[in-house]
């Protein structure tokens, strides 16, 4: 457990990697860390494209709106995880929506992120989540058909520098017992 809260804690926003390229079994354990993230009725309705080629990865880069850091670390991660999910899956029975919020593939697309960002910092990779860009330029870069949806990019690699922990809010900042 105390192994597990350090992974937490110390993982950050990684935008400046080295070159090295990451293994085809370091690309493998990442992608087993997504099969395992918990899904709303066991839906999985991830799909992720791994983007190495450097040609689409300048694509995905000029997708990513201006003054967004982000631009760059697409360009400089070796790999590039963009998530997509199948739409109309989670959070679905029978072909009707359940929740109150609609299509919930959002909830599990987040959960199956933090793994890949968790599992990525545990090998001793950084990250960084992207979600301010352009999907729809994305969509077309990586060809994604119909009934998915680009959620987020994720470049993955070897940290050039990492940073401090930003302050944190305390527990009893936003604990509530029994009532709001």
């Amino acid at each position: 457990m105390e192994h597990l809260m350090e992974i937490i804690k110390n993982r950050r926003s990684i935008r400046h990697f080295e070159a090295t390229p990451l293994s085809d079994e370091m690309v493998n354990t990442l992608l087993e860390s997504i099969k395992w993230a918990p899904s709303w009725a066991n839906t999985q309705c991830w799909e992720v494209v791994v983007v190495k080629d450097p040609a689409i990865k300048e694509q995905l880069a000029e997708a990513v709106f201006k003054g967004n850091p982000a631009a760059k670390s697409i360009t400089a991660a070796p790999a590039v995880f963009v998530l997509c999910a199948k739409l109309q899956s989670s959070g679905y029975y029978k072909g009707q929506v359940t929740t109150k919020f609609g299509d919930w593939f959002m909830f599990d697309m987040g959960i199956a992120c933090q793994n890949l960002c968790l599992c990525g910092h545990a090998m001793g990779l950084g990250s960084v989540v992207v979600g301010l860009f352009d999907h729809d330029k994305t969509r077309t870069v990586l060809n994604v058909p119909e009934g998915y949806e680009v959620v987020c990019m994720v470049p993955m690699g070897h940290p050039a520098k990492s940073s401090s922990a930003p302050k944190r809010r305390e527990i009893s900042e936003f604990t509530h017992n029994d009532t709001f």
